[in-house]
């Protein structure tokens, strides 16, 4: 009787594993686009934009408790030229709104947007005239992160959750899909002071 041999490879958390990748000894075979969108899923370099109780969670996912390098995540940017996500930490007021959408511009394409509890995904507790009811009124808003304050453990899902969508990457078919230019423009409200 013949004998069978199989090869078992066996993935930890620290081994990156392609998309549709085929193996064939030691040939991987894939497509550009999934090793772009693997590439940018793991090194992604967010731009700090705390606006309020969020931020303090926020800047605690990089200690060393949470540690967020974990993710290639780790490289907390200030500028908005060097950053690929956004992530909206706290309340946005409508004077804080025209700048939001400003530094959003900046930002080099890819780029995506994790909005950071209650207050920036749907203005929380404060429904008023001086709070966006919702950051998603001003930029694309990729991923949503629920809690008053939400922890540091829920921003790591987030980002998380980000990495697959990145991973699944967006199939743009046309250069105005890439959100280089908005087929509908959105008016940012005039707010005088």
């Amino acid at each position: 009787m013949p004998t069978r041999v199989e090869t078992v490879v066996l993935h930890d958390s620290s081994t990156p594993v392609i998309g549709d990748s085929q193996r064939a000894g030691s040939v991987v075979v894939t497509n550009l686009e999934t090793l772009l969108n693997q590439a940018r899923a793991n090194s992604l370099w967010p731009l700090t934009f705390g606006l309020a109780c969020c931020a303090i969670e926020m800047m605690s996912t990089a200690a060393a408790r949470f540690d967020l390098a974990r993710f290639g995540s780790e490289a907390f940017r200030a500028t908005p030229r060097q950053a690929d996500v956004m992530i909206i930490a706290g309340r946005l007021s409508k004077k804080m709104a025209p700048v939001l959408r400003q530094i959003y511009d900046q930002m080099p394409e890819p780029k995506w947007v994790i909005s950071m509890g209650a207050c920036a995904s749907s203005g929380g507790v404060y429904n008023n005239y001086a709070i966006v009811q919702g950051t998603d009124q001003i930029v694309p808003v990729d991923v949503y992160v629920p809690g008053c304050p939400p922890s540091p453990d829920a921003l790591i899902y987030g980002i998380m959750k980000l990495q697959e969508k990145i991973k699944r990457g967006r199939n743009a078919s046309k250069f105005t899909e890439l959100r280089m230019f908005e087929v509908h423009p959105r008016e940012i409200q005039d707010v005088e002071i």
